[in-house]
């Protein structure tokens, strides 16, 4: 009504599934800086309490398994968009790579879908193939293909490797270039990878989310400013660390090996899907729209590597 006073416009809800992880957080973190509602979905909530403000306003925390199609309908009930980004790095048990990335996304999906819900947006990775020989890599094309099925105006996102200040990432290449005098590299070094900021990402989940539902296409690739070599990486990290470290080839077969022994340690510092992933380059396609398309400046890895020397 003209002269009349304006109704404010409701606030979207949005639900993060694994909204607690390395990205979820961010992208709840995101979310919220829009003045959406957020519900941070996770099988853990009370880790709201180290991984977020439990008392911010928007944010509600709660208990959702992915896996219980139950607690996964609840969580989404009055929503407006999903995220899921919910991640499986290391098969424990019943907790596999196909029972993740595939069974439990494609039953979120359709559930998804059977609730009304306007927007879903699924996060993968460059590399995703499902005819891989690695499990992991495997799992995760066949993921996506799953959740197109179940949720047709789904948008897939690919980062490539993300790197932050609380990472396993560019964390793990610190202390191995500041620590050891000899330092291995995967085969010759030649592998090429375009790392991402983790908050950028988060920013182009929410952009896409919001701004471009279906506008861009199904698919978006994030990479950072600049490719490396992994051996250019290393030498960019010892570098702006200070260290030393000499660099010593070292056959993807011998990586493999020390891989499968590792598996069995706390953690899995390293698993044998890592590795495989090294084995190709993980950059970001120049056909598939990415964080420029969503007008985000991409943020160099040196940016953020004075903060992670002064985590140690």
């Amino acid at each position: 009504m003209e002269g009349g006073s304006k109704t404010a416009e409701p606030r979207r809800l949005v639900v993060v599934f694994g909204g607690t992880g390395f990205l979820g957080r961010r992208v709840v973190r995101h979310l919220l800086a829009r003045n959406c509602e957020v519900r941070a979905a996770s099988r853990r909530p009370e880790r709201i309490t180290s991984m977020l403000e439990p008392d911010t306003p928007g944010l509600l925390s709660i208990r959702a398994d992915i896996h219980n199609e139950p607690e996964v309908a609840a969580a989404l009930e009055g929503a407006y968009g999903v995220v899921n980004a919910v991640s499986l790095y290391v098969e424990r048990g019943k907790e596999t790579f196909r029972s993740v990335h595939v069974d439990a996304a494609a039953q979120l999906a359709g559930v998804a879908r059977e609730a009304g819900i306007e927007h879903l947006v699924h996060i993968s990775g460059i590399g995703a193939d499902a005819a891989s020989s690695s499990t992991y890599i495997s799992a995760r094309g066949a993921g996506e293909q799953a959740v197109q099925r179940a949720f047709v105006n789904a948008t897939l996102i690919r980062p490539s490797v993300m790197f932050g200040p609380d990472d396993a990432f560019l964390t793990t290449l610190v202390k191995l270039v500041r620590f050891l005098p000899v330092c291995p590299t995967f085969g010759r070094g030649q592998s090429r990878l375009q790392p991402v900021y983790v908050e950028d990402v988060g920013e182009g989940v929410t952009r896409v989310l919001l701004d471009t539902p279906g506008a861009a296409g199904p698919y978006y690739e994030f990479g950072g400013p600049q490719v490396y070599t992994y051996e250019e990486l290393l030498r960019t990290v010892a570098l702006h660390v200070g260290a030393r470290t000499k660099l010593l080839p070292m056959p993807f077969a011998l990586w493999q090996l020390a891989a499968r022994i590792s598996e069995y340690l706390p953690g899995a510092p390293l698993t044998r899907d890592q590795v495989a992933l090294m084995q190709n380059d993980n950059l970001p396609s120049p056909h598939v729209p990415g964080l420029k398309e969503l007008a985000i400046q991409p943020t160099p890895m040196e940016a953020v590597l004075e903060q992670v020397r002064g985590q140690e």
